[in-house]
C-alpha cells in the first residue's frame, strides 16, 4: 500500500488541516443548499424512525444515560450528547429511507447528523457552527468510505457505513469541539479503534444494522472529547501497516482518501432516497416501475422478473438466492432485490407501505418473487462503484420480453429529487410524530439565519 499523504503528513493530518479550515459563509451557494437539504431529509427520517420498536431500546438507554441539553428526537427527551447521537442515529436508519453515497456506498447522514446536532445542542453552538461541521463530517465519511472499496468491505463482512460513519462524526464532533488541526488528527487515530459494524444482521433481519450508524455517532462525540482531553491516538490511522485501510478490506483505494480534495465537497456526491430498502435495489424499482408504466403490466402478464445486479451489492440483495425470494421479516425484504421488484410491480411503489409484515404475506408478491432471477452483468460491474446502474427485463406469458436499463438511479445527484418532493418526503415523515411538518421544514431550510438550535430543538424532542 502507497502512503497517499503529501508531504510529512499523513492522510489524518491532511484531512484534518482540510476540514478544519472549512467555514460556512465561505461555501457556495449549492453546498449550502444540498447541506440543508440533507439535514432536512434526515431530520424527517429520524422522527419516523422514532416510532419503529428498534428504536426504543436506544431511547431508554439515552433516558438512563445521564442529563444534557441534546434532543432525543419524538421522545420529548433531552439526555447527553453521546446518548442523544446513538439513540437518534439508530432511529434515522431503521426505515431505510436515509441518504446514501455510491462510491463509497454508505449512509453518511446516520452517522454525521444525530452526532453534530446532538453536540451543537449540548454547547449550544451557533445553526452555522453545525452546518459547516456536518459538511467537514461528510467530507471525511465519504472519503474514507471511497478508500475502503465497498465490495471489498462486504466481502470481509463490514457494514462501510459503521466503518466510515465514526471518523466523519469525529470530525463533526471535533469541529464543534473546536480542536485545532493537530488535535482533529488525534481524534481521527482514536476513531480507528472505534470503527465497527458487521454485516451479519443479513443472516436473520436483526436490528445490529440500525445501531451501525447510532454507534458511530456515539463513538465519534467520545473520539473527538478524548483528543480534546489530551488522548493521543495513532496518526497514520488510515494507510499505516495495521490501519484501516489494513484491517477492514483486503483491496483498498488509498488514494481515494486524498485525491481531488473539495473539488467538488463530498456533500454534492450525496444520494437521497425515495424507497425504503437497500440502495442497491433502487435502480431496479426505478427499471420496474418504468416497464409497468409503459406497457400496463400487471402481476398475473409476469412469467418471469429477471434483475441485472451490481456484483458489489449481491452480497446484500441477491444472495443466497433461495433466501432473497423469502423473507421472513421487514429487514429481509429491505435487502432483497426479488422483493422489491416483486412489490413495485404489484404495488406501484417502493415507499414505507411496501415494506410491511402485510406486505411479506401477499400471495402476489410471494408468487413474483418466486419467479425472479438475478444474475450478474459485467457492463453494470464496469462502472462501478463510482455508478451503480441496474437492467430489467420483464418476461411476459405472451413471450414478449421487456427490457430496460437505469443508469442512475432516481435521487442520485445524475437524477436528483426535486426540491419540492424532498419536502414532501419530509413532511410525510415527520408528520407522523410533529405538528406543523411544512412549517417546520422551513424552519430547517432556513437554519443558518436562526440565532440559535433552542426552538427547532424544542420541535424535534415532539408535543408534549
Amino acid at each position: 500500500m502507497t502512503l497517499v499523504a503529501v508531504g510529512q503528513r499523513t492522510a489524518a493530518q491532511e484531512l484534518a488541516a482540510f476540514c478544519g479550515q472549512l467555514r460556512w459563509a465561505a461555501l457556495t451557494g449549492d453546498v449550502q443548499d444540498r447541506t440543508r437539504e440533507l439535514l432536512l431529509d434526515l431530520l424527517g427520517v429520524a422522527l419516523a424512525g422514532s416510532r419503529q420498536p428498534s428504536s426504543l431500546p436506544g431511547i431508554t438507554l439515552a433516558r438512563s444515560g445521564g442529563p444534557g441539553q441534546a434532543s432525543v428526537f419524538g421522545a420529548r427527551l433531552l439526555a447527553s450528547a453521546t446518548w442523544a447521537a446513538l439513540a437518534n442515529g439508530t432511529a434515522a436508519h431503521a426505515l431505510e429511507l436515509d441518504d446514501v453515497t455510491t462510491e463509497s456506498s454508505l449512509h453518511p447522514g446516520v452517522a454525521i447528523i444525530p452526532a453534530a446536532f446532538a453536540l451543537a445542542e449540548d454547547l449550544a453552538a451557533p445553526p452555522a457552527a453545525l452546518l459547516e461541521a456536518i459538511v467537514a463530517g461528510y467530507e471525511v465519511t465519504m472519503r474514507v468510505g471511497n478508500a475502503l472499496n465497498p465490495a471489498s468491505a462486504y466481502a470481509r463482512g463490514f457494514h462501510p457505513t459503521g466503518v466510515a460513519g465514526v471518523f466523519g462524526a469525529t470530525m463533526a464532533a471535533g469541529r464543534l469541539l473546536g480542536l485545532d488541526a493537530g488535535q482533529l488528527a488525534q481524534a481521527l487515530g482514536i476513531a480507528g479503534t472505534m470503527a465497527a459494524g458487521s454485516l451479519e444482521y443479513l443472516a436473520d433481519g436483526a436490528w445490529t444494522k440500525r445501531l451501525n450508524a447510532g454507534w458511530a455517532g456515539h463513538a465519534g462525540i467520545s473520539a473527538a472529547r478524548l483528543a480534546q482531553a489530551g488522548f493521543s491516538g495513532p496518526l497514520s490511522v488510515f494507510e499505516g501497516r495495521l490501519g484501516v485501510l489494513h484491517a477492514y478490506t483486503d483491496q483498498p483505494y488509498p488514494a481515494r482518501l486524498l485525491e481531488d480534495l473539495g473539488a467538488p465537497l463530498q456533500v454534492m456526491r450525496v444520494s437521497i432516497k425515495p424507497y425504503a430498502c437497500c440502495r442497491y435495489n433502487h435502480g431496479l424499482i426505478d427499471g420496474v416501475l418504468q416497464l409497468a408504466r409503459e406497457h400496463a403490466i400487471a402481476p398475473r402478464q409476469v412469467a418471469q422478473l429477471r434483475l441485472g445486479v451490481l456484483r458489489g451489492g449481491a452480497l446484500l440483495v441477491a444472495e443466497p438466492i433461495e433466501q432473497k425470494r423469502q423473507p421472513t421479516n421487514v429487514v429481509d425484504a429491505q435487502f432483497s432485490a426479488p422483493y422489491a421488484a416483486a412489490v413495485a410491480l404489484a404495488l406501484g411503489s417502493g415507499g414505507m407501505d411496501a415494506y410491511t409484515p402485510e406486505r411479506l404475506r401477499d400471495p402476489v408478491i410471494r408468487d413474483l418473487m418466486a419467479r425472479t432471477e438475478c444474475y450478474a452483468d459485467p457492463s453494470l460491474d464496469a462502472v462501478y462503484p463510482k455508478q451503480w446502474p441496474a437492467t430489467v427485463e420483464i418476461v411476459l406469458h405472451d413471450g414478449r420480453r421487456l427490457t430496460t436499463r437505469v443508469e442512475h438511479a432516481l435521487g442520485e445527484p445524475e437524477n436528483p429529487v426535486p426540491r419540492a418532493a424532498l419536502v414532501a418526503k419530509f413532511t410525510s415523515l415527520a408528520g407522523q410524530v410533529v405538528p406543523d411538518a411544512d412549517d417546520l421544514a422551513d424552519q430547517i431550510l432556513r437554519l443558518d439565519a436562526a440565532a440559535d438550535l433552542g426552538a427547532l430543538g424544542r420541535r424535534l424532542r415532539g408535543p408534549d
